[in-house]
């Protein structure tokens, strides 16, 4: 076993024996459905969750700012939760942090340090956040919070007296009285423009700072994505200190659904579209998945606009160029025929088969989210024809004339596009910085180390 120094977040609710002694079941219901809305937010900051039995949260963090902005982060969503919910019923989280030296394995973590944070939840208001402090030291010049020195406390169990601070509950009356100071306002006005063969594209903007367009990408759908739990934590923090443009390709969700050209040439001339609908002078361009290689082709036409150029999840060449046997060709065919006969049904077992490949670690609710955006945002028949063309693409040549400074990032394991996909591409583009990061998801989820990763590289990347 190793240590380490992290943060630790404990949280439990207030009087949760009481609520399930008047309505068990009622309680459980209630207590999975503001888990789904809380529990992303520990990815969301960097953390992980190493437990969460009962009503219970333990998490760790490697940054305790991060850790502190996400407890008022949970605690500022459950005051407005709350609000529409009968006061007898409310469930109001009480939370502690401490910073302290731990020992850890694979899933687990050990340690002095954990046992104050639980101590400390237990002397946290409902609604409310303790901290030791080691965190306030840490914490107190940089978050714009009410912080309330409790003195030293003793707590069961740790040898010596614990400097206590709390930090005010949100009033659910009043409205929070502590905001967090990394929330973002994901409210968008959705606009329209015109691609050059008269295709309507809509294409949105959210956060305020320097620009960052995201290229379309295999089904988006601007209102539903913010919403979804598979894109909403990727745009939140995208948008914390930029302008995040996002747009829905041509035969995806808002944007025109039917329509004669769906081909490389076209998807690179949206961006053109919307990049000019925009009024972005220059921007950081972001590619994910068949998109890194419409923004490759975007960066080399217009390398003066392009300050950036981040490659997720990406390719240079296509399924069906880079298969290497009958029997690879052979499957990719049969996915298009599965495409084309049960996409658009209820039933998702035809789109499941996708889902699995995107996103073999889902939970059951971001698997639903998955198939019902794919069911939602594109028919049937385009989506073949997206497939297809995705599979024909190849910017090889393209590659070497790239000229502005670029970062390519892969997961190691996933199976939709292969790890050898992404590192061929990064290879042939002159001075790319190429970075593995851990798992199996070819979409991030918000919960697992990839995602953190990835905030962090591209983070440090654009601000260099």
């Amino acid at each position: 076993m190793k240590r380490r120094l992290a943060a630790i977040l404990a949280a439990d609710i207030a009087g949760y024996s009481r609520l399930m002694g008047e309505n068990e079941a009622a309680t459980v219901r209630d207590l999975k459905t503001h888990q789904a809305a809380v529990l992303p937010l520990v990815g969301r900051y960097g953390g992980r969750i190493i437990d969460t039995a009962g009503d219970g949260i333990l998490a760790e963090f490697p940054s305790v700012i991060n850790a502190t902005e996400c407890a008022v982060e949970i605690q500022t969503i459950m005051a407005t939760r709350n609000e529409e919910i009968p006061e007898s019923r409310r469930m109001l989280f009480r939370i502690g942090i401490n910073l302290g030296d731990v020992i850890h394995d694979e899933a687990r973590i050990y340690g002095d340090g954990i046992n104050v944070a639980a101590r400390l939840e237990g002397l946290a208001e409902p609604g409310g956040i303790c901290i030791s402090r080691q965190v306030f030291d840490q914490v107190s010049r940089v978050l714009k919070a009410d912080f309330q020195a409790l003195g030293p406390r003793t707590l069961k169990n740790i040898a010596r007296p614990v400097d206590v601070f709390a930090i005010a509950p949100v009033d659910r009356n009043a409205g929070p009285g502590v905001t967090a100071p990394n929330a973002v306002d994901l409210k968008q006005e959705i606009r329209f423009c015109t691609a050059p063969d008269g295709v309507q594209l809509a294409y949105s903007m959210i956060g305020q700072g320097p620009p960052l367009m995201k290229t379309g990408n295999w089904m988006t759908h601007l209102e539903f994505d913010l919403e979804s739990p598979i894109w909403r934590h990727l745009y939140r923090e995208m948008a914390k200190d930029r302008t995040l443009v996002r747009y829905d390709a041509r035969g995806n969700g808002l944007s025109d659904r039917t329509v004669d050209d769906i081909s490389f040439d076209a998807f690179v001339g949206d961006l053109e579209a919307v990049a000019d609908a925009a009024k972005v002078a220059r921007f950081a361009l972001l590619g994910i998945s068949q998109g890194c290689a419409v923004a490759i082709a975007y960066a080399v036409r217009h390398p003066e606009r392009v300050s950036h150029l981040i490659l997720y999840g990406g390719f240079a060449v296509g399924w069906n160029k880079r298969a290497r046997s009958v029997a690879e060709k052979e499957e990719d065919a049969a996915m298009l025929t599965l495409m084309r006969l049960g996409w658009g049904k209820e039933n998702p077992a035809f789109r499941q088969l996708f889902t699995s490949q995107f996103m073999p670690g889902a939970t059951k609710e971001q698997a639903d989210w998955f198939n019902e955006l794919q069911r939602m945002t594109v028919s049937a028949q385009v989506a073949a024809r997206i497939y297809e063309s995705t599979g024909e693409t190849d910017v090889t040549a393209l590659l070497p004339r790239v000229s502005v400074p670029t970062l390519v990032l892969h997961t190691r394991d996933e199976a939709r596009v292969p790890f050898e996909a992404g590192r061929r591409m990064a290879a042939g583009i002159p001075g790319a910085q190429f970075v593995t990061l851990p798992g199996r998801n070819h979409l991030f989820l918000e919960t697992e180390p990839a995602f953190a990763q990835f905030l962090e590289q591209t983070r440090a990347f654009l601000s260099g």
